[in-house]
């Protein structure tokens, strides 16, 4: 059994492109200026709710990156940095005690590069070392403000011109109540149910999605 949507559409690579900005955009700016090698600080920490477009964001940078840049995570953090490096890390909750003390090395020791991380929450209430979560919190820290209802409707109305077809509001009132609500997937079903459109000779409506969103046998 497999669902037809998401065997049609791998999801797309995350970039700033296709990053819907809504209440962001001073964040994006700065990150797009970071990944050009124009630190705004040693340290940018970005936190949000799970869904919000963190890693998202944390991909466009190393996507956009002008400049040589180190993704770390697991137990591959570095202690040190050369000039001039990006740095990213997400899901810095995620470390242990022995990768905390790396960061934590790590950013001490920063001078012309940068950190950029992620966590769900902010700094203060990390369950990280004390002195790790103030670190982190010394920099530029933003908030990843997850989209209202009415902007995806907007975003995904848009996203549909661009593909070609009119989205009806019953399509979208489905997708926020059956199906993940972050961007990326709602983009990447909108995608699969355009190809399943064209490869079915169908038009894109409710039915259509309903049937595509359904169990196929083997």
């Amino acid at each position: 059994m497999k669902q037809l949507l998401l065997e049609l559409a791998p999801p797309a690579r995350p970039t700033f492109a296709n990053f819907v900005t809504g209440s962001n955009r001073e964040l994006v700016q700065i990150l797009r200026q970071t990944a050009a090698g124009r630190f705004p600080d040693r340290v940018v920490y970005i936190w949000g709710e799970s869904g919000a477009g963190k890693s998202h964001l944390v991909e466009a940078v190393l996507h956009a990156a002008q400049i040589p840049c180190v993704a770390a995570g697991g137990n591959a953090i570095p202690e040190a940095a050369a000039e001039g490096t990006l740095v990213t890390l997400d899901d810095v909750h995620k470390l242990d005690e022995s990768n905390q003390i790396h960061l934590f090395n790590l950013i001490n020791v920063l001078k012309s590069a940068t950190l950029v991380a992620t966590g769900p929450c902010a700094p203060r209430d990390l369950t990280l070392r004390r002195d790790l979560a103030t670190r982190l919190g010394s920099g530029l820290v933003y908030q990843v403000h997850g989209l209202t209802d009415e902007e995806k409707r907007a975003a995904l109305a848009v996203h549909a011109q661009a593909r070609g077809f009119a989205l009806n509001d019953d399509i979208v009132d489905y997708l926020l109540r059956h199906t993940r609500r972050d961007m990326p997937s709602l983009i990447a079903i909108l995608d699969s149910l355009d190809r399943h459109s064209l490869q079915t000779g169908r038009p894109v409506t409710l039915p259509l999605l309903k049937d595509a969103l359904q169990p196929q046998q083997e």
